[in-house]
């Protein structure tokens, strides 16, 4: 296993610190609540390690060593959370056979908290995605897809909260246009929604309203694009104001830290994406002093 260990610093007031500044027990004495984020996107399918001969991620990955990790990480800190930034399905004959079931059903037993859905999965039709919705036994949130002339219509929520050791935590999705993506006949009446300003609208909803500590996005857009008018992760950064952390997918981009980026009130914003496969599982832990100032430390796993 392994791991790269990396430190940054976000809230209000707080300076950028790299790793020759606060040590992690320097940021444990200083905070006292923490808030684990463990995430994944784009894992496709992909339930079993690679082979030990594969070329590029040889002996990587697999669902029951991300579960032993998982696990380990809750008994350190319960006040965890696991999300996923979808394209949960299509990539291995687990999809062809199972129409993402035993997807579902293993993300249960992880007892993932939330997903976003990816375009790939909408692989098998709204109606294969309807389908296998009751195995999963975690959220399905998306912002800017309105299914409500669609028969996922009542199973998707644009945002959840948790509330873990007095910290209020709001998560939101977000996924990529479908158009000239997908094929209508597969997401049929689905509406996608401008992805900038459904985030603007969610995320002071989230901090503003609901008085959130935290706010998450788990968005599918994609981290970056060489056309800049092409929403990304990156451009949503810049443009919103009260997103804390922005959990990525789709471009299969690995990220060895997090990338701050400054959002439009010139504050810090975390971006990730781990990747793709299962191979890593990012994590982000987020402590809180007695007047909720919030730092940040990351640790990138390799599975």
């Amino acid at each position: 296993m392994k791991r790269r260990d990396f430190l940054t610093t976000t809230g209000s007031g707080a300076a950028y610190v790299g790793l020759g500044g606060l040590s992690l027990n320097s940021c444990k004495a200083l905070s006292a609540k923490q808030i684990t984020i463990l995430h994944t996107n784009d894992v496709h399918s992909h339930i079993d390690p690679f082979p030990a001969d594969h070329a590029a991620f040889p002996n990587m990955g697999g669902l029951a060593r991300r579960a032993a990790l998982v696990e380990q990480i809750r008994l350190e800190n319960p006040n965890t959370l696991l999300l996923d930034a979808g394209d949960i399905f299509q990539g291995t004959p687990y999809f062809n056979f199972y129409g993402g079931e035993l997807e579902f059903k293993l993300m249960s037993k992880l007892k993932y908290d939330a997903a976003t859905i990816g375009n790939h999965d909408f692989d098998n039709g709204i109606g294969g995605l309807l389908a296998q919705m009751p195995h999963a036994k975690f959220e399905m949130i998306s912002a800017n897809y309105d299914f409500s002339n669609t028969v996922m219509d009542g199973f998707v929520k644009p945002y959840t909260t948790y509330l873990l050791n007095g910290i209020k935590i709001g998560v939101f999705g977000l996924g990529i246009a479908l158009k000239g993506l997908v094929t209508k006949t597969l997401y049929k009446e689905t509406r996608y929604l401008d992805p900038i300003e459904i985030a603007q609208d969610m995320s002071r909803t989230l901090k503003e309203d609901l008085g959130c500590d935290l706010v998450i996005c788990l968005s599918h857009l994609g981290y970056e694009y060489r056309n800049a008018q092409r929403p990304s992760d990156v451009i949503l950064a810049s443009k919103t104001a009260n997103i804390d952390l922005i959990i990525g997918g789709h471009t299969h981009t690995f990220l060895d830290r997090p990338v701050i980026k400054r959002n439009s009130s010139n504050k810090e914003v975390l971006v990730n994406q781990v990747g793709c496969y299962g191979i890593n599982l990012g994590r982000i832990d987020f402590y809180f002093d007695s007047n909720k100032n919030m730092r940040s430390e990351g640790l990138s796993i390799s599975v």
